[in-house]
């Protein structure tokens, strides 16, 4: 195997990324450097653009490289509804159902004291600014369904419930075209007790 520092540092940065150990790092770096030069020198071009040009939006604070993103400025869409997710990811997951058509906050993270992730990390007070505008009716709670996601949907509700705005959740069951005798338990439990 090749040992230099240049080496080392691409392996060690591809590492950074989400679910990457160091076996696939080493199997991307060897094969950008081996096979495809050109499409390193395009990533590594992309990468630093976008470091250099993403910044977050003024209004829900997603990713964009202008001050207000285009999900904001699109005035077609229901100001009167607010969905707040926990990242970018998940806004661009609810936006892909086609199935909502109001605005957004992108809360980056999610509530976890045990990591140190207090209110003020995650833009709660910007999100109660931006909730109580005047103009939002509904705020849509869409943090996961983890113990994080869960503690941080409650903290939310319970900081704007009092100030007569209507705070609904997404909705938990059973996944369509699945088979009950194949769905954990929890799932049905939560399926059961939501039921419509």
């Amino acid at each position: 195997m090749a040992d230099t520092n240049a080496l080392e540092t691409l392996i060690q940065s591809l590492r950074r990324l989400p679910g990457v150990g160091v076996k696939s790092a080493q199997r991307m770096a060897f094969h950008l450097l081996q096979h495809d030069r050109a499409g390193a020198q395009t990533l590594s071009m992309a990468l630093a653009h976008a470091a250099q040009a993403v910044q977050h939006c003024e209004r829900c604070h997603t990713f964009t490289e202008a001050q207000v993103c285009s999900t904001c400025l699109d005035t077609r869409r229901d100001a009167s509804k607010l969905c707040v997710v926990e990242t970018p990811a998940d806004q661009s997951a609810v936006e892909r159902t086609g199935a909502y058509k109001g605005l957004y906050f992108v809360l980056m993270g999610k509530l976890s004291p045990l990591d140190g992730i207090g209110p003020h990390d995650i833009g709660l007070k910007k999100l109660f600014d931006r909730a109580l505008d005047g103009t939002v009716l509904e705020v849509i709670l869409a943090t996961n369904f983890t113990a994080e996601g869960e503690a941080t949907a409650h903290v939310i509700s319970e900081g704007l419930k009092a100030r007569g705005l209507h705070l609904t959740r997404l909705a938990r069951g059973v996944p369509v075209g699945s088979e009950l005798e194949y769905v954990d338990l929890g799932t049905i439990a939560h399926a059961l007790v939501d039921r419509r």
